[in-house]
């Protein structure tokens, strides 16, 4: 049990905070504190906790004085892993400032970012000297995708400036113009092509003086995907080691599909053919130099035979895929492999490229350690020679690894032990094009193993984590351990403030052209009932056929995701709110949650349909036909639940603050005609519910 002096101390730091800021405590807010204080400070039971807090509780507060003073007393890391940079940047620049200087409670903390996060000084040294200097940058040009013009070569040259004047730390998110994707690639690394410690920028480096200390603070902030590279590295590699660190996991619900992305692998056609050849000339353009720094003549050999061997199997194995691929439309195909098994000649073209690719790493590996040996021993001229070719060698190393895991999945015969994959390919017109995938289907085992076996305890939190009324949906995607403590606390927000609406409709989605059409017709007299307006597509195709019929009438008021970025889009529209315009956004699932348009930025959510998952999906796909092989309903078991956390979380952009009011329609007839459509409906928050007949 939680010992009375640390639950002493969680009160009166929660009374000194609320105190000191004028807050009207929340009973929800003292629920959760109650809630996350004990699954942590409780040693005799489960450490784990999955808690639903409601729009407007607080969680952030909550979460952080229940859990910082019961890891402070049992000698753990506080890990707040969250799901955007936004949410960081607010919990290091404003919500613990203010806990620290008004709880009584005494921490440090600090931010932990990725590595492509982070300007990389090397990178941006060879662009400035140009491309024919950079060793890495011409070995993989299609990679780089630098947009060309005197704007990018002003945006390096603003950098340097900037790095070197100590006007700027070297964080991107803190740029204070917005950049080009290409440009944010170009002057970013990964681990794989991360000098360390061997850099010759590594006294400025960003990341390296961003992460200075991180081990001596009671708080690391971070996000959920350099929790998950941290857990895939082997833990405790980039942030504390999971045995002595207690996570909370804001926004929770993402943490199962954030996992498949990180375990998933892939290999693309074109670009593999490509990289091998480079491969090959950096390997006969090194041969003499390398040479005379004791590598034997046949290793040389054997090296560039197993990329000559590579290059004639893989340009097979390819061919193969396209045969299959080809009785398909030009233009795109996909092709997903039932229950994940490969075709028994694919399957045996993916063992031997397997093969082929463990045979190559094994011969790079010995090249890798002598190059890091020339950069790391020898004298400064043969550093300044060899730091370039150690990073095209770790550019290599790590693409040979990732071809390697995928070529590895395909070669499987099943999947006899630990967990099914879903194994697909799909092309874009031509057999340069070819894309072959593997992902785990289920994120539940690599979660416990990997996460929940290895933390001190861990606590998932969001809105939405229940589906139709239930944890079950989480438990089953999340692998969570059977003892992990559930709770629910109910937002503060009075949820009669916002009316739900159902208008008469002639059509439905399993119609799409007819819905569309009608679409077209009632938006208008919706988009005039209210001056903010959210409305949100699950298709981008559809959204694209709506714009194509009302953009010319709502040129002005409308902003479309695609066309601006998500920052621009929000900040134009709050624009033209406070200017007292009407303004309406027109967006797909990223405007679905994350999103915080309080009072009249928006009065009106509008939801085309109800949002079903892509029924192309090849994950769920695969996850459904496992499903459904078991005698089970994948419909009602799988897409059923996703779809209702995917409404709660669209509703919820509508009530933000406690005197928030307006209206959520929904342009979708089967939540009311369907059997699975009732059961969505009752679990929504007591809305005002008006269902026109």
């Amino acid at each position: 049990m939680l010992t009375e002096a640390l639950r002493e101390e969680v009160r009166a730091a929660f009374f000194a905070l609320t105190e000191a800021k004028n807050l009207k405590p929340r009973w929800g807010q003292r629920q959760m504190i109650a809630e996350v204080a004990n699954a942590f400070g409780d040693t005799e039971a489960s450490s784990f906790l999955a808690i639903e807090a409601g729009t407007g509780t607080g969680k952030t507060i909550a979460y952080t004085i229940a859990a910082l003073p019961v890891a402070k007393a049992r000698s753990k890391t506080l890990i707040i892993a969250t799901a955007t940079v936004a949410l960081q940047e607010q919990l290091i620049f404003k919500d613990l400032p203010e806990i620290k200087r008004h709880s009584g409670l005494n921490f440090s903390y600090q931010l932990a970012k990725g590595r492509s996060r982070y300007l990389c000084l090397y990178k941006l040294d060879q662009l400035i000297q140009g491309f024919a200097e950079s060793p890495m940058l011409s070995m993989y040009p299609d990679e780089v995708d630098l947009p060309e013009g005197e704007d990018t070569q002003r945006a390096f040259d603003a950098m340097l400036s900037a790095v070197s004047e100590d006007r700027w730390d070297g964080d991107l998110d803190s740029w204070p113009e917005a950049l080009d994707a290409g440009v944010i690639r170009s002057v970013t690394t990964d681990h794989s092509q991360c000098l360390g410690r061997r850099c010759p920028h590594i006294s400025g480096c960003s990341f390296y003086r961003a992460r200075e200390g991180l081990e001596e603070v009671d708080v690391i902030v971070t996000n959920h995907d350099l929790v998950l590279s941290d857990f895939r590295l082997g833990g405790g590699r980039i942030l504390s080691n999971p045995e002595d660190s207690f996570y909370i996991f804001d926004e929770g619900h993402q943490l199962a599909e954030k996992c498949l992305q990180h375990f998933a692998c892939f290999s693309r056609s074109g670009r593999t053919l490509n990289n091998l050849a480079e491969t090959q000339q950096w390997i006969d353009s090194k041969r003499e130099l390398l040479l005379e720094y004791e590598v034997r003549p046949e290793a040389l050999l054997a090296l560039s035979a197993s990329v000559t061997d590579l290059l004639q199997v893989t340009r097979d194995t390819y061919s193969l895929c396209w045969g299959a691929l080809s009785n398909r439309v030009d233009d795109r195909a996909d092709l997903r492999f039932p229950f994940g098994v490969v075709d028994p000649e694919l399957r045996d073209a993916s063992a031997a490229l397997r093969d082929l690719w463990k045979l190559h790493i094994q011969r790079l590996s010995p090249l890798v350690g002598l190059v890091e040996a020339l950069v790391e021993e020898g004298d400064a001229e043969q550093r300044e020679a060899w730091e370039g070719n150690l990073n095209d060698l770790q550019v290599v190393m790590s693409r040979a690894e990732g071809q390697l895991a995928l070529w590895e999945s395909y070669a499987s015969s099943a999947d006899e032990v630990g967990t099914p994959w879903a194994r697909w390919m799909r092309h874009y017109g031509d057999e340069s094009t070819i894309e072959c995938y593997a992902s785990p289907i289920y994120a539940r085992d690599i979660l416990s193993e990997h996460v929940w076996d290895r933390v001190a305890g861990a606590v998932l939190t969001s809105a939405t984590l229940t589906a139709l009324g239930s944890f079950d949906h989480l438990m089953q995607q999340s692998g969570l351990p059977a003892d992990t403590k559930l709770a629910r606390v109910e937002s503060p927000f009075d949820a009669s403030l916002g009316r739900f609406v159902v208008p008469s409709m002639a059509s439905d989605p399993s119609a799409p052209a007819a819905h569309t059409a009608e679409l077209v017709a009632l938006l208008p007299g919706q988009l005039a009932c209210s001056q903010g307006t959210l409305v949100l597509f699950s298709s981008k195709r559809q959204l694209q056929e709506v714009v194509d019929e009302l953009g010319p009438r709502f040129e002005s008021e409308l902003f479309i995701q695609g066309v601006m970025s998500k920052a621009e889009i929000l900040d134009a529209h709050r624009h033209r709110i406070d200017s007292g315009k009407s303004s309406t956004i027109f967006g797909l699932a990223s405007f679905a949650e994350g999103v915080d348009l309080p009072g009249d930025y928006c009065g009106h959510v509008i939801i085309a349909k109800l949002p079903f998952s892509a029924p192309d999906d090849p994950i769920d796909a695969a996850h459904a036909e496992l499903v459904e092989s078991a005698g089970r309903n994948p419909f009602m078991e799988l897409t059923v639940p996703s779809a209702a956390l995917r409404l709660l979380q669209a509703c919820g952009r509508l009530l933000r603050t406690e005197t928030d009011s307006g209206i959520i329609t929904l342009l979708d007839r089967r939540i009311v005609t369907k059997r699975y459509g009732r059961a969505i409906l009752d679990t929504l928050p007591r809305y005002q519910f008006d269902i026109e007949r």
